[in-house]
């Protein structure tokens, strides 16, 4: 779904300058509700210059008059200026995960001290400030902060992750931990296809057995059949 050019910015001139509802702004913007909130309340980590969408292109006045008669509306954008595609920097992440970026960003400063502000920057695709108030907990939704796997999450590649707390470690001349979840995995997976290659076989001569009429009906040889 099509999103504002600065859906922060844009999301504070709307809290300011209409009568939409918090999920109607969540949902033109693409950001969570407790964004919006943060916003309204002016405890987001910094304030923002409200960005004008009609101005801009992004919406129709008659959009944000439908949604302000009807909240369960919502507001369809109008086709706005081709957006700039970014060449260098954050990686984009899709709106559906942007919630889980604080979780993945805790869990890395949790368990990777050493890695740096700006490898988390590149790697979970955000910014040093939200890296910085996570850091020392000014974060405007800490108390909801859980730390996350960012791999588990979706945010990264275990290749990723692995490959820049290598770097931090080489950088801060520490040993690199060692990921050995995956220990024993091929074995134990190389195990179980012997064990169903087996049965498959065992399965496969008891049926020709009873086809041919060598066994009974228990998969036992008959002792009464003539050879």
């Amino acid at each position: 779904m099509a999103q504002p050019l600065m859906p922060h910015a844009t999301a504070s001139w709307m809290v300011d300058n209409t009568a939409l509802s918090f999920e109607q702004i969540a949902n033109f913007c693409g950001l969570h509700i407790l964004e919006i909130q943060a916003i309204a309340d002016d405890t987001a980590a910094t304030k923002l210059t409200g960005r004008d969408p009609v101005r801009a292109g992004e919406l129709a006045q008659s959009e944000i008059d439908k949604g302000q008669a009807n909240p369960s509306y919502q507001l369809v954008m109008a086709k706005g200026p081709e957006q700039v595609r970014r060449t260098k920097g954050p990686r984009y992440t899709p709106v559906s995960k942007r919630q889980d970026k604080p979780d993945g960003i805790a869990w890395i400063i949790r368990n990777h001290p050493e890695v740096s502000d700006g490898q988390i920057s590149k790697l979970i695709g955000t910014t040093r400030t939200t890296i910085a108030a996570i850091r020392d907990r000014t974060h405007w939704n800490i108390a909801n902060i859980v730390p996350k796997d960012p791999v588990t999450l979706g945010l990264s590649s275990q290749r990723e992750l692995d490959a820049i707390v290598a770097k931090a470690a080489k950088a801060a001349g520490i040993e690199a931990p060692t990921d050995s979840r995956l220990e024993g995995d091929r074995e134990a997976f190389l195990e179980h296809l012997r064990n169903e290659r087996t049965a498959h076989a065992k399965a496969s001569e008891a049926a020709h057995a009873e086809a041919a009429g060598e066994t009974t009906p228990w998969g036992f040889a008959d002792p009464f059949k003539k050879n």
